[in-house]
């Protein structure tokens, strides 16, 4: 247990719980495929399992939602009478949602994305929901599925298609599922729910976050479809409704090829061609049963083999490449993407911008290691190494430039001559990190 609910129960020198309850959870759905789960409502209103919840919303952080009560405002009032209220509005069946508050930001590659963001009391109704149904859906969630789930990472995906792509299966089908997390169907995910959950309390509630509308900041709408992106529970949804394509890829489609997804986020790894191209029909009939359907301009099938073939995946570019030690070996690869390395230069250059010149040189160089630290240790599990030199240089480039405008010097050589002075200041390089492929023809 971390901060205030740790706090709490080992103050009143109370056994947690939680944790033996999800095991028991997990066990029981484990050893039991088919078996519906009652009696799950009475959880999410127990002290210990909303203690639990508040301490994981408060950790992450995050802006009010409409009703305008931010962590800090729960803080000053007091967390056990907050979650005294919860507790007993859920049990009585008094607790009504609130809508979410809609925030929109604009996409990288064009257009807008909507993100809901729930009330501070309905993301933690949200935990408290997802620490008793996660155990149950995990069961029996296959490995084929890696986002947002326990002990699952974004690189055991990326490994996971490195090891296909280098078995032969150099035939991707990359897919978009068209704005996923809007077309959420109520009726199918209900049906999803409803496989394993048979608390009629427990399945209100999960939906009733899905009916309790959006607010825009000028009129309060009511999708019919869609669950909002931003809501605690909403990864898990999002992996039981995707859980019944990878039920039925497994059982019915696996010849075609191995489907590898992350949240989603998709690719499948096929032999030959033929088979890419059906699994592509095929994935898009599954998707159609689900009410889902494929971004057609971002869905294609890729021969990893071809000079300039190649796909992107979580950040990553990925291509068969030549070795450096074996002539004539082709390997997978990956590296950070052109639109990652995009990113990370416009980053870079809100951090040594002109207007930031009235702080100290040793601020911005902290402030470009934060990112830079993040960054180095996410991309640096891959064939990184020239991606990594040229970023390097860029960041010296608009920091020598960044010092010459501060001390009333035009271009680059007097902030250089600065920077090479003084040991670069401490300045995080990412050239030396890559953990494997740097001696390989894409590192």
């Amino acid at each position: 247990m971390e901060g205030t609910a740790g706090e709490c129960l080992m103050a009143n020198g109370t056994e947690d719980k939680v944790h033996e309850l999800q095991t028991k959870l997990y066990s029981a759905a484990k050893s039991s495929p088919t078996r519906r789960f009652h009696a799950l409502f009475d959880k999410v209103h127990r002290k210990d399992f909303l203690w639990r919840a508040w301490s994981a919303v408060a950790r992450n952080g995050g802006a009010p939602g409409v009703d305008g009560v931010s962590i800090e405002d729960i803080e000053a009032e007091g967390v056990e009478e907050f979650l005294d209220v919860l507790s007993v509005e859920l049990e009585n069946g008094t607790y009504r949602p609130l809508p979410v508050r809609r925030v929109t930001i604009p996409k990288p590659t064009g257009g807008e994305r909507h993100l809901g963001v729930p009330a501070i009391r309905d993301r933690v109704v949200q935990a408290s929901a997802k620490l008793v149904l996660e155990p149950i859906f995990e069961s029996d969630f296959l490995d084929c599925s890696y986002g947002f789930r326990p002990g699952r990472s974004a690189h055991d995906a990326l490994e996971a298609i490195r090891a296909g792509v280098n078995r032969g299966r150099v035939f991707v089908v990359d897919a978009d599922i068209a704005s996923f997390f809007d077309s959420i169907r109520p009726d199918v995910l209900q049906a999803a729910l409803e496989e394993r959950i048979s608390d009629r309390k427990m399945v209100k509630l999960v939906m009733g976050w899905l009916r309790a509308g959006v607010w825009t900041g000028s009129q309060l709408l009511h999708p019919e479809t869609g669950t909002p992106q931003g809501g605690v529970i909403s990864p898990l949804m999002a992996n039981v409704v995707l859980h019944r394509l990878d039920r039925l890829w497994h059982e019915h489609h696996r010849r075609l090829g191995e489907i590898t997804r992350y949240a989603d986020d998709l690719v499948i790894c096929c032999p030959t061609r033929e088979r890419a191209d059906q699994a592509l029909a095929t994935l898009a009939a599954i998707l159609a049963e689900l009410g889902l359907s494929l971004a057609s301009a971002k869905t294609t099938v890729v021969d990893l083999r071809g000079p300039k073939s190649g796909f992107d995946f979580l950040g990553f570019h990925h291509r068969k490449v030549e070795s450096f030690t074996r002539k004539g070996r082709l390997f997978c690869a990956r590296w950070p993407s052109d639109r990652s390395v995009r990113r990370a230069k416009d980053r870079i250059r809100q951090e040594t911008a002109r207007r930031w010149t009235m702080l100290s040189v040793e601020v911005v160089v902290g402030r470009v290691n934060r990112f830079l630290v993040g960054w180095r240790s996410y991309f640096a599990r891959g064939n990184s190494t020239m991606v990594f030199h040229d970023l390097d240089e860029f960041v010296v480039e608009r920091l020598a430039r960044f010092i010459s405008a501060k001390h009333g010097h035009h271009g680059r050589n007097y902030g250089l001559r600065v920077l090479v002075d003084h040991d670069y200041l401490g300045l995080v390089r990412l050239v030396g990190s890559v953990r494997h492929g740097a001696a390989h023809a894409a590192g």
